[in-house]
């Protein structure tokens, strides 16, 4: 009987470029956090102060009907750029943001490294940047779920139930200052969250990480404070260089008498460390075209 064998045909084809390479490593990210357990609860549970807040703008453009229940609403519900304020860097927004980027971003690098998948990502036209950014690209959509949009839609809806632009014309730089905030806090957020997800092969422990820097950084702060009584160990908080960074983009007093320059410097140090760390880390391979 006779035996035929097939060799190895070459590919003839050409490779199509695309313009958003990225992209479905980003919607395989966003997808895949979405199924796990109880994050659907736990997210729309984080935007309850976005609701909250957005009710108080309607109050306070309806006093009159409220009156009888609330007591001094004018000091209660005065819609300014404080206002925008204490919603973007409360305690517990802050908090919510990091528990979603236990959610989403423990697993970002680690499961690759895990798996051995970095090789497979970069033997396709996908260069380290692009990789990268559609990881990134996982956090920044549900963070500025919690963060820009919330502040845009405050926005304009307080123009929509005062019925005038005077609120924009009183405050045009406010949306900038909302986009801003919004932009610093989610890229520190992933550049945080991908270099310890780039720690090590185990998502619990970099979750744990995740949780555990952040709030650790805090406790820190008051162990050295409550000693010393010296308020230059804010510094050694995260939560508190987000909010003083915050209070100065929203022109409002800082929480504490440092200068917001030092805060800057050490969130744009951990960024800049962290991008570092990452393109040495995160090793390619040639790419085929």
């Amino acid at each position: 009987m006779t035996i035929k064998e097939k060799g190895y045909t070459h590919w003839e084809g050409e490779l199509e470029e695309k313009k958003f390479p990225w992209w479905p490593i980003t919607r395989f990210g966003i997808l895949s956090t979405f199924r796990k357990k109880f994050f659907k609860i736990f997210f729309f549970g984080s935007l309850i102060p976005a609701v909250v807040f957005l009710v108080g703008i309607y109050i306070s453009e309806r006093l009159d009907d409220f009156r009888t229940m609330i007591q001094r609403p004018e000091r209660l519900l005065n819609v300014d750029p404080g206002y925008f304020k204490s919603y973007f860097t409360g305690d517990f927004l802050l908090f919510m943001m990091v528990m979603i980027l236990v959610f989403c971003g423990a697993g970002l690098i680690s499961d690759d490294m895990k798996h051995n998948s970095l090789q497979l990502y970069f033997s396709r036209p996908l260069k380290k940047n692009q990789y990268f950014l559609g990881k990134a690209a996982v956090v920044l959509f549900f963070l500025f779920m919690l963060t820009l949009v919330p502040g845009l839609v405050f926005f304009f809806m307080k123009l929509i139930f005062a019925g005038s632009f005077q609120f924009f014309t009183t405050y045009p730089w406010l949306p900038l200052s909302v986009i801003g905030y919004s932009l610093l806090v989610t890229v520190f957020f992933s550049l945080y969250t991908l270099f310890l997800s780039s720690l090590s092969k185990n998502r619990r422990y970099v979750a744990i990480l995740i949780f555990s820097v952040y709030f650790f950084s805090d406790i820190l702060f008051g162990i050295f404070y409550g000693i010393f009584r010296n308020q230059h160990f804010a510094l050694l908080s995260l939560k508190v260089n987000l909010q003083q960074i915050g209070a100065l983009i929203f022109n409002q007093k800082l929480p504490y008498s440092i200068s917001s320059l030092y805060s800057f410097l050490i969130i744009f140090s951990i960024s800049f460390l962290a991008a570092v760390y990452l393109r040495k880390k995160v090793k390619g391979v040639s790419i085929i075209k």
